[in-house]
């Protein structure tokens, strides 16, 4: 029986060869693919009618804009809705992602670290360069809290500078280590329920229990990683 980290293998699916570089392209690659292409036809397909009374797949549509823009206006302000294409993109690839892992014999993606830590890289120097952009060098300031004595400022500028530079290790270990953990419980379970046999009846309700919750947790972890990539924006704008 396949242990419960065999489901995270990155498997070569095309071997690339380049020079000696591995270029291949691999069920991690794959998965990606699905869910950008779900996506896709998921926004084109609903609001290819324009209907005046939405039917469910434009009402999903819909719903997924409008949370996603609320987000956007509440954590980033209005200034920020300009950056609404990138996070509405942001968080339908990560939900996506999320939610394709839990279909038997996929591949969650979001479950890698280097996945996870890429976007969050991203998103951690695009906020930083456009805060730059906005303000300059005044932007340093914002390692300065305001209010603070100034004999204090020697702690706490190297404090504020580091707990800025850890926000895409932190973005990203929240949002790969919730759905690995989440699906190696799944596995675990599930290798209890067929180990027990006739006996495997707990095992079984807690491996429903635990796939329902994995659910939930794939919504959260899309909404957690959207809303902080929105406050980083806020805070580019406008430093408080």
């Amino acid at each position: 029986m396949a242990g419960p980290l065999e489901q995270f293998e990155i498997k070569p699916i095309v071997r690339i060869l380049i020079e000696g570089v591995d270029l291949s392209f691999t069920n991690s690659a794959l998965w990606m693919v699905i869910a950008v292409a779900a996506v896709y036809y998921f926004v084109v397909l609903g609001t290819r009618q324009h209907a005046l009374v939405p039917g469910r797949l434009q009402s999903l549509v819909e719903l997924s804009y409008e949370f996603v823009a609320g987000l956007v206006r509440e954590n980033a302000g209005k200034e920020g809705m300009r950056f609404f294409p990138l996070i509405f993109t942001l968080f339908m690839f990560i939900f996506m992602g999320n939610m394709l892992g839990m279909i038997p014999g996929s591949f969650t993606f979001t479950s890698h670290i280097i996945v996870t830590f890429f976007m969050a890289l991203c998103v951690w120097v695009g906020v930083t360069v456009y805060g730059f952009y906005l303000h300059g060098a005044r932007f340093l300031t914002f390692f300065a809290p305001s209010g603070a004595p100034v004999y204090m400022l020697p702690l706490l500028v190297p404090i504020e500078i580091l707990s800025y530079c850890v926000r895409p290790i932190s973005l990203s270990v929240r949002l790969f280590v919730n759905m690995m953990a989440g699906h190696t419980m799944m596995k675990v379970f599930a290798g209890f329920i067929i180990a027990l046999g006739v006996f495997g009846v707990a095992p079984l309700a807690i491996a429903v229990a635990l796939t329902g919750f994995e659910f939930a947790v794939a919504f959260l972890q899309a909404y957690v990683f959207t809303v902080l990539t929105c406050l980083y924006l806020h805070d580019a704008i406008h430093m408080h």
